[in-house]
């Protein structure tokens, strides 16, 4: 993360902060820090030390870690290279951080034999190849361009069937309450 980038946490900072209800000086008094100082890191003027910033965390009754990741989804704008890496062989995060979409780019032959079953909606893309999924009892088979929509709670599997097969797949993160309540 660069200087501009690690800046962010003042959103965070903010957000929880008046989430809570409280005041700069509330948060002053059970962190030991000052207002003004406290001022600067929400209004991305200071870059607070990991003491300083372990010291708000705990009066905002958070982590860094939570900060940090609230950060993240505060970037508006953010590109993730081809060359990037990912969490497997075959995967791809085409999306980073804690943002409130999820997203992967699956290549090759992709077979884990699990059942995945995600709390918010996603769609899943054929770019190339062509793949089978089974969701709710039935099968589908899916070609390029193709696309599967799946609501949120579905058990679905899937498997790439041909070499050179490219899946995008996005969803809703999880940790997003996308699900719609009736009774509101």
């Amino acid at each position: 993360m660069d200087d501009k980038e690690a800046l962010r946490v003042g959103a965070a900072v903010r957000r929880r902060r008046r989430s809570l209800g409280l005041t700069l000086a509330a948060v002053a008094d059970r962190s030991g820090l000052s207002v003004p100082f406290l001022s600067q890191i929400e209004n991305e003027r200071a870059r607070p030390s990991a003491r300083s910033l372990e010291r708000v965390a705990g009066a905002l009754e958070t982590t860094i870690a939570v900060l940090h990741a609230a950060a993240d989804s505060a970037r508006t704008v953010d590109v993730v290279r081809a060359d990037g890496g990912g969490p497997g062989p075959g995967v791809r995060r085409v999306a980073r951080g804690g943002h409130q979409l999820h997203a992967k780019e699956y290549t090759g032959e992709q077979d884990t034999g699990r059942e995945y079953q995600h709390r918010n909606d996603e769609v899943m893309y054929i770019a190339d190849g062509s793949v089978e999924v089974e969701a709710e009892g039935r099968a589908y088979r899916l070609e390029r361009g193709d696309t599967l929509y799946l609501s949120g709670g579905v058990r679905h599997r899937w498997r790439a069937t041909e070499p050179g097969t490219r899946i995008l797949v996005v969803a809703v993160a999880e940790h997003i309450d996308a699900t719609f309540d009736t009774r509101r």
